[in-house]
């Protein structure tokens, strides 16, 4: 996934080029907790600042340092290892005290328990996250590029594309899922984690698709589409767009793309042709999706094309953009640095 095949939102916008994650410093993500521990319960939940570290790596440190079975370690999400990082973790069984096996040094920064909860914390039990992010050596114009480009990603949303990390090193992981559709043997000879890691590859890859075609649209509402409201991730479908418009100019509720899946809606009228196109594009049909994700045991789900961009701040020294930012959960970072660098960053 390229960004020469993912459209800019903003690409009327000369980018800035420039360099990213020259030091884990300079990509640096604090994720905001859902919620705090109620204070009983057998899980210990900890919060844990580390650089060039990333979550399963973590996870195996803290398995090996407690003694403790890695399925007894939650965390709500999957952090990049070329930066710094903060976020919570939960633990089963373990006392506060016995964290001091867990020795500080220049990749675990910092440790602090938070308390006693009594269920172990899952993927996506958090908030978000908050971003700041340093990019080296922008172009000359970066004091009149920054500013138009981030009015129009506060305005009118961050494309959420999924980021390089869902297509694996060489950007394929997708093409594997998308042999796996078809080919029921290699399917049952892998575990049920791996199939379902390689279909999850090939739904983003069909997102994006979608997206890119609504890219000048993703603040439009149409009929037929399933739009998802802001506060609380609920899924209508659009009768009278028209009526539907202004709240998606007051970011109330925002199109959406689909997750195949096994009993997830896809979208009707215009909307739902042009997630159609993108399937056929792709030599498959829903039925095949649908039976395939079936078999897989998955349901699917509907994505925002669009996230909102909030706690925004930058500035500019020399050749050095500093730039912070909140994004909720499942958004990356990198949507915000491409349309700024106007280059796809590098893989994490």
């Amino acid at each position: 996934m390229t960004s020469s095949i993912d459209p800019f939102l903003t690409r009327n916008i000369p980018g800035l080029g420039g360099q990213i994650r020259t030091t884990p410093e300079d990509f640096q993500v604090e994720e905001r907790p859902l919620y705090l521990p109620c204070g009983e319960g057998e899980h210990l939940y900890v919060r844990i600042t580390k650089r060039g570290l990333s979550t399963p790596d973590l996870v195996r440190r803290l398995s090996s340092s407690l003694g403790i079975k890695a399925q007894a370690i939650g965390v709500a999400g999957l952090k990049d290892a070329r930066a710094v990082t903060t976020q919570m973790v939960s633990l089963q069984g373990i006392r506060p005290e016995q964290m001091t096996s867990l020795k500080m040094d220049d990749t675990i920064l910092s440790l602090q328990v938070l308390g006693r909860h009594r269920n172990r914390l899952r993927t996506g039990h958090h908030a978000g996250n908050h971003f700041r992010l340093v990019i080296h050596d922008v172009a000359d114009h970066a004091a009149e590029s920054v500013p138009a480009i981030l009015q129009q990603l506060s305005a009118r949303g961050v494309p959420n594309y999924f980021g390089p990390q869902r297509q694996g090193k060489r950007g394929d992981n997708y093409e594997v899922g998308a042999a796996l559709l078809h080919e029921t043997q290699r399917r049952e000879r892998m575990n049920r984690a791996q199939r379902i890691w390689y279909l999850n590859a090939y739904q983003s890859f069909l997102f994006n698709r979608m997206l890119a075609k609504r890219i000048d649209q993703i603040d439009r509402i149409f009929v037929g589409d399933w739009a998802m409201k802001q506060a609380n991730g609920a899924c209508f479908l659009v009768e009278d767009a028209e009526k539907e418009q202004p709240r998606a100019d007051r970011f109330e509720i925002s199109p959406t793309g689909i997750l195949f899946g096994s009993r997830v809606s896809w979208a009707n009228g215009e909307p739902g042709r042009i997630e159609e196109a993108v399937i056929v594009d792709e030599g498959t049909t829903k039925d095949t999706l649908i039976a395939a994700a079936k078999t897989c045991g998955f349901r699917g789900e509907r994505r925002p094309f669009r996230v909102p961009l909030t706690e925004l701040e930058w500035s500019l020294n020399g050749e050095a953009l500093t730039l912070s930012f909140c994004l909720p959960p499942g958004a990356y970072a990198t949507s915000v640095l491409r349309e700024l660098m106007k280059a796809r960053p590098a893989n994490p």
